[in-house]
């Protein structure tokens, strides 16, 4: 090994370092082995590391500009980036950088991007939508600077807890539609079939395939799928996106008390991610001789393919998608949104905006939902804000709960007071008492709560309002807290469109366990110092008597497929 300047920068120049001090850098370069940074290793191991070689790389770096600090400021404070030509240039580095220092972009993996690769392969799975959708946004934006077109794979789940006829149908609609928007953006779309337990090795085995440059997939806050199999085969840069929220998750470190404490933080966030997420066009179309295998997107074919439970049908007036996303959106800002201060609470009444299941499969995204708000004329302020407050500061408290308490599920997941007063309260005499079952086939002797039970399973969706009631009295009228939570969440995940949900957990987790909520005094029977709703104050709060009667008169069951 040479010890001239010319052969370290060739050396230098010909290698792919990040480390945290200049020890480090001289082992990378090098290809001496540590876990503390990683290289491209082109010279022999013999070379040794001693404070002469450190103060040559010093000189050298220096004068060929190549340590700057850049987002890794603090971390990896030296970073050596490759000239050569199987890089092709600094400039792609720089620029992807740029990028992935966005806060929704995590980097998982820290390897060089694969030149060689066929294209930039993003795995779409919360974010199920070609508009407005910042996961492929950022995969596009890569394979711009990496002169690669895009792939985007879905995989649809065989045996995923859950998924029946109802809520694969509304999913499948809006593949389908993704499918064409996609196509218009000349875009390839691979769609594959799997068992939930074997979706990542799909994925991993698609990138076997195509050996992507870079990879992309947006991130789901339920934490669903076997990411390690992803991580672990693996050639290319891994980003994960954090797509469906305004504020990304990253930014507020740890699970929130309250709104009241994500309120101010987010609120604070606005003016900086609130803007447009664009919808930039591809540099580079897809347009592959012999594409991987794929199934058509043809929404009958898929529900065949997928063969989901039918026990649970799907909703016929309600058809997922993009499309019919942005028509319900249009409808509500042109309709509703000017009194939704006034109605939204008012279950009898058309007054909310009836999004939840579009932003549940990602067919819609909050960026969308927002400045469509945000932009309508004649609107008043408390409307506007009040709207804005459930869809941007209450949906991502949601989010929030579910992606840093591993518990989301369980009743331990809710705060110590709740869980000792339910425990205090555990033996209180209960006056009624129902099986799941009976609860499923709205069996019980409060009206009010039959009729929430039956919206659900007829509509696939349940008034926000009654959703606090409908899990309220679930409590009352079960063995224990435990046992009422997860019959709770077992019921809104079959039947609702926008189970399986953010939501859903958070909601049921504050009628139970007093989830992002307060101590009430006195205490009640059964539900201690947990919030209480009664019937006689619930009823009196609007005409329930006009919803009792729109819903009362069917039965469940005949709907059932």
């Amino acid at each position: 090994m040479g010890n001239g300047p010319t052969n370290l920068k060739l050396r230098i120049s010909q290698s792919y370092v990040r480390a945290t001090n200049l020890r480090e850098v001289v082992i990378g370069l090098f290809g001496i082995s540590t876990d503390r940074c990683w290289a491209r290793k082109t010279a022999p191991e013999e070379a040794a590391v001693n404070r002469a070689w450190v103060g040559r790389v010093r000189i050298v770096c220096k004068q060929m500009r190549l340590v700057p600090g850049g987002q890794y400021a603090g971390k990896h404070r030296w970073t050596i980036r490759p000239a050569n030509r199987r890089t092709r240039s600094l400039s792609q580095i720089d620029a992807l950088e740029k990028i992935s220092a966005d806060p929704r972009i995590t980097v998982r993996t820290e390897t060089p991007p694969n030149h060689d690769g066929r294209c930039v392969l993003y795995w779409m799975r919360r974010s199920q939508r070609a508009f407005d959708n910042p996961a492929l946004e950022a995969a596009i934006a890569a394979a711009n600077v990496l002169r690669k077109p895009v792939v985007v794979f879905f995989c649809l789940m065989r045996n995923l807890s859950g998924t029946n006829a109802r809520n694969a149908s509304f999913m499948i609609d809006g593949i389908a539609d993704t499918a064409q928007r996609l196509e218009r953006r000349r875009i390839g779309f691979i769609i594959r079939i799997a068992d939930a337990a074997q979706a990542a090795g799909e994925f991993a085995s698609v990138g076997a395939e195509l050996r992507p440059a870079l990879v992309v997939i947006d991130e789901n806050p339920l934490r669903r799928g076997n990411s390690r199999v992803v991580l672990e085969a693996a050639r290319a840069p891994i980003w994960s996106v954090d797509a469906d929220v305004i504020v990304p998750s990253a930014i507020l470190a740890k699970e929130q008390y309250a709104a009241r404490t994500i309120r101010p933080r987010i609120h604070a966030q606005l003016g900086r991610f609130l803007g447009p997420v664009g919808n930039r066009a591809v540099t580079v179309p897809w347009a592959a001789r012999k594409p991987p295998r794929s199934l058509e997107p043809s929404a009958d074919g898929l529900m065949v393919a997928l063969n989901p439970n039918r026990a649970v049908s799907a909703v016929g007036e309600l058809r997922g998608g993009t499309r019919e996303a942005l028509g319900a959106l249009e409808d509500f800002v042109r309709e509703r949104l000017g009194g939704y201060a006034e109605r939204r609470n008012r279950p009898e009444a058309a007054g909310t905006s009836r999004l939840s299941p579009y932003l549940h499969f990602g067919q819609i995204g909050p960026h969308t939902v927002a400045q469509a708000a945000r932009a309508a004329s004649g609107v008043s302020a408390a409307s506007r804000d009040a709207f804005l407050e459930e869809l941007i500061v209450r949906r991502e408290l949601a989010i929030n709960f579910v992606r840093f308490n591993p518990r989301y599920a369980r009743l331990d997941s809710c705060e110590p007071w709740a869980l000792r007063t339910l425990e205090a309260h555990q033996n209180d005499p209960r006056p009624y008492r129902y099986s799941e079952r009976a609860l499923e086939d709205a069996e019980t002797h409060d009206p009010l709560w039959n009729a929430a039970q039956r919206q659900m399973v007829l509509s696939g969706w349940m008034h926000g309002y009654m959703r606090m009631y409908w899990a309220k009295k679930i409590l009352e009228w079960s063995r224990s807290a435990a046992e009422a939570y997860e019959i709770a969440a077992r019921l809104n995940d079959r039947y609702e469109l926008d189970g399986r949900d953010p939501n859903g957990y958070a909601g049921i987790a504050w009628a139970i366990g007093g989830k992002h909520d307060r101590p009430w005094a006195p205490q009640r029977p059964i539900f201690g110092m947990v919030r209480y709703m009664s019937y006689d104050s619930t009823r009196r709060k609007f005409d329930s008597r006009a919803y009792i009667q729109r819903w009362a008169g069917a039965e469940p069951d005949l709907f059932k497929g």
